[in-house]
């Protein structure tokens, strides 16, 4: 049976809405291939919760959740309807792999799944929906939530799991032209782990990986990529983008389950 592909993405600063770089384009062309996708299921790690929540909103709104950026991000807007049946379904699978959660059908879309489905698929034709991560989530259990919900791949749920190759925002330099070499040893070793899939050595990343706690002081944009991972099952990775913006911030994202 075709399953449905999972993405990683690097959503990067607010600015990739209005700023593609190298990684848009190649999104669009991706997103060309998605014509029989049901839904798209954001992970994000903009919306923490206690427990896992699942957005069972019929509407969402476009969340403008950050500050100081240019007036013309506020103005976007991504229209996409939200999935509530689908929602229920990604509930159901995460009680039975042993997820506390509860519906939301409140909650919009925040920019870690608007900004990259702007994209991804720009037409806002597809149905979106998301899953929180809990504030307390571990990279084992990111791994977990994932495997909980990869079944939905195979009803046409794209599993999209946006978070950041690196994200030490203590050294954003908008002014920077040259990667930091530790930015792209950390990448390399991610890439490196995740084309070998090697689980183990990802959830230890922390320990493993060079440079990990510089790459990200704090976990919560690197777990997506564990999700990703869970959810993968045993299809191959394919390298979207590898570069770099603003000296510190990976834009490296991958896909699985697509072809090259």
């Amino acid at each position: 049976m075709h399953q449905a592909p999972v993405f990683f993405i690097s959503h990067g600063a607010p600015t990739f809405a209005i700023e593609p770089g190298l990684l848009g384009p190649a999104l669009g062309k991706l997103g060309q291939q998605l014509s029989q996708t049901k839904a798209v299921l954001v992970v994000s790690p903009h919306w923490q919760t206690r427990e896992v929540q699942v957005m069972s909103t019929a509407k969402p709104e476009t969340v403008h959740d950050f500050g100081g950026f240019p007036a013309a991000l506020y103005k976007l807007r991504y229209p996409a309807s939200g999935q509530p049946d689908l929602a229920k379904e990604a509930a159901r699978l995460l009680t039975e792999a042993g997820f506390a959660n509860t519906f939301d059908d409140q909650r919009g879309l925040d920019h870690g799944a608007w900004v990259p489905m702007m994209h991804l698929l720009p037409d806002a034709n597809v149905p979106v929906f998301q899953v929180s991560m809990p504030r307390t989530l571990t990279t084992a259990q990111a791994l977990k939530l994932g495997q909980a919900l990869a079944p939905l791949r195979a009803q046409g749920v794209v599993i999209l799991a946006s978070g950041s190759m690196t994200h030490n925002l203590y050294e954003f330099s908008p002014y920077a032209t040259r990667a930091e070499p530790y930015v792209q040893e950390f990448a390399a070793w991610v890439r490196a782990a995740v084309q070998a899939k090697a689980t183990d050595s990802l959830v230890a990343y922390r320990e493993l990986a060079p440079h990990a706690q510089r790459a990200h002081p704090s976990e919560e944009h690197f777990l997506p990529l564990l999700v990703a991972h869970g959810a993968r099952g045993d299809d191959e990775v394919h390298v979207i983008d590898e570069s770099v913006e603003h000296g510190m911030l990976s834009m490296e994202s991958y896909v699985w389950g697509m072809p090259a």
